[in-house]
């Protein structure tokens, strides 16, 4: 299915956001290129890389917070929220992990 209404230059801003997203190497190594010659900037690259990369460590922080919540030590705070994020069981159809 072609997306047609997104500009060649739409388009690449989109695979490089889901492929810094997905920390998909070879996919950021194919679309930066490609998102050159469909005449984005350097600077527009960088800005939706960095863009893709806030909006990738929100969950990441979730997991993060989660696993630390579970510890029974102190950890130090890093400008945690403190608050763990859904345990696994809430999330284990998509995650895969069974529970005991």
């Amino acid at each position: 299915m072609a997306v047609t209404g997104l500009s060649q230059s739409e388009r690449e801003l989109v695979a490089i956001g889901a492929a810094v997203a997905s920390n998909c190497i070879p996919c950021v190594e194919y679309h930066v290129p490609e998102a050159r010659k469909s005449g984005l900037t350097d600077a527009q690259i960088a800005e939706a890389v960095r863009l893709a990369d806030r909006v990738r460590q929100v969950p990441a922080k979730k997991v993060l917070d989660a696993a630390i919540g579970m510890l029974a030590v102190p950890q130090p705070d890093h400008g945690s929220s403190g608050t763990p994020g859904p345990s696994c069981s809430a999330v284990t159809a998509s995650c895969g992990h069974a529970r005991d």
